[in-house]
């Protein structure tokens, strides 16, 4: 917002009236009369749909539990700067394959043509929604075995293995999805030329390896920069279309 000229106010449910027993959907009638966009950072997916069904404003989903779309702007972007047709390219998420980050990239990715392979252990599913209306767009498989999951992959997408909200399952996770470290092994699988990508903050020696995210195949860095580019060409598309 500060670069685009703008002015940005932070609100959050402990300093707010929402503290005092307001609801939200009080909280953004009154919010939406002050300002010109909403950007919701929230665990609940229903309570940001409450607060988008009762805003005057455009509501721009920052991240819940079930999705993180503003980062899937960010992460096809990069795709696309390193494979010009994305709609030719294989995706290969690898790690916890039920969290909003790789709902949203399923969702961003199939939408636009590319291949997406789910890969992580039994009994880890995306959510069915998410997973239903991807598949209707393209080709969406759910894989256990690695090597079979990143044959001939464009693309190794990773993240946290645990992630906002699941702290409390956190060992259990960590152990669950330690076979499914991205390592410089891993990458052997893939086409030669695969990128990496982490939406960060990345646990080094967790999900992926300190050599791979800092290999000559990490686009990470770059991704990172994107999404500060996205962000901004979100809320100029939001306010030309105002």
């Amino acid at each position: 917002m500060a670069q685009l000229g703008g002015t940005a106010i932070y609100v959050d449910a402990h300093t707010s009236q929402l503290v005092r027993g307001e609801s939200l959907a009080d909280t953004a009638k009154v919010i939406s009369s002050y300002c010109d966009f909403i950007a919701v950072r929230i665990n609940d997916h229903d309570r940001l749909v409450e607060i988008a069904e009762n805003s005057t404003v455009p509501v721009i989903n920052a991240l819940t539990l079930l999705e993180h779309p503003t980062q899937a702007l960010a992460d096809v972007y990069t795709i696309r700067q390193h494979r010009r047709d994305i709609s030719k390219a294989k995706i290969a998420f690898v790690g916890d394959i039920s969290q909003n980050t790789a709902n949203s990239l399923m969702l961003t990715a199939s939408k636009l043509g590319a291949e997406v392979n789910l890969v992580g252990p039994k009994g880890y599913q995306p959510n069915n929604r998410c997973y239903t209306k991807a598949n209707s767009h393209s080709k969406i498989h759910l894989i256990h075995s690695i090597e079979d999951g990143l044959e001939d992959a464009d693309v190794i997408y990773t993240d946290t293995f645990v992630s906002m909200g699941r702290e409390s399952s956190a060992e259990k996770r960590r152990k669950l999805f330690a076979p499914y470290q991205v390592t410089s092994k891993m990458l052997k699988f893939a086409k030669p030329n695969a990128i990496v990508m982490h939406p960060l903050p990345a646990h080094r020696g967790e999900e992926i390896a300190a050599d791979v995210i800092d290999g000559k195949q990490s686009v990470v860095w770059e991704q990172a920069r994107n999404k500060l580019l996205l962000e901004k060409a979100l809320l100029v598309y939001l306010s030309n279309g105002r």
